[in-house]
């Protein structure tokens, strides 16, 4: 599936989830089964053999981390807000483009598992990857990379990852 075509499946959805966002639905395009297939295909593919372990970022990350995890051969964590997982936890506080939040990993979610690729439907500024990367490593794994199906360039998140090796399907400015 093209570029052009994954963009067609993404919902713009002004004002949301404040006013002047503009935000990318991807519910459209995960809906779509040849949608789906595609970006887990392509999200996939340049990770294959070089990952132990994917770091899904919620929520939308786990819809697109757990068959590319799958696809990859490999097991998936998760990183989810506070108080919604039951073991004992590491967090990592961040700031988004309209607010503040926090990511917490359970403190065993990536034992023995050195090379982690963190995946998301969407990098903006790069705080919520950012937050996802340094509790990889806390944890003691090293970020091989992050993938992304959409990237907001002009917000430069890819930059504020680096050295990081970033991918993304589609890009807007």
């Amino acid at each position: 599936m093209s570029v052009d075509e994954i963009k067609k499946l993404i919902r713009d959805i002004p004002d949301f989830p404040q006013p002047g966002i503009l935000f990318r639905d991807i519910t459209p395009l995960i809906s779509d089964a040849h949608g789906l297939a595609a970006i887990v295909d392509q999200v996939a593919e340049p990770w294959l053999g070089k990952v132990d372990q994917v770091l899904g970022i919620e929520s939308r990350g786990f819809i697109i981390g757990a068959p590319v995890a799958y696809r990859l051969g490999v097991g998936l964590t998760i990183a989810r807000k506070p108080g919604k997982l039951p073991y004992l936890t590491v967090a990592e506080n961040y700031e988004l483009e309209y607010g503040t939040a926090a990511l917490h990993v359970h403190q065993d979610g990536l034992a023995g598992r050195s090379r982690v690729l963190i995946v998301d439907d969407l990098l903006a500024t790069g705080g919520t990857a950012m937050a996802a990367v340094r509790l990889a490593q806390k944890l003691g794994g090293q970020v091989t990379g992050c993938a992304f199906v959409i990237e907001l360039s002009g917000l430069r998140g890819r930059q504020r990852l680096e050295p990081v090796v970033c991918s993304s399907l589609v890009q807007y400015d």
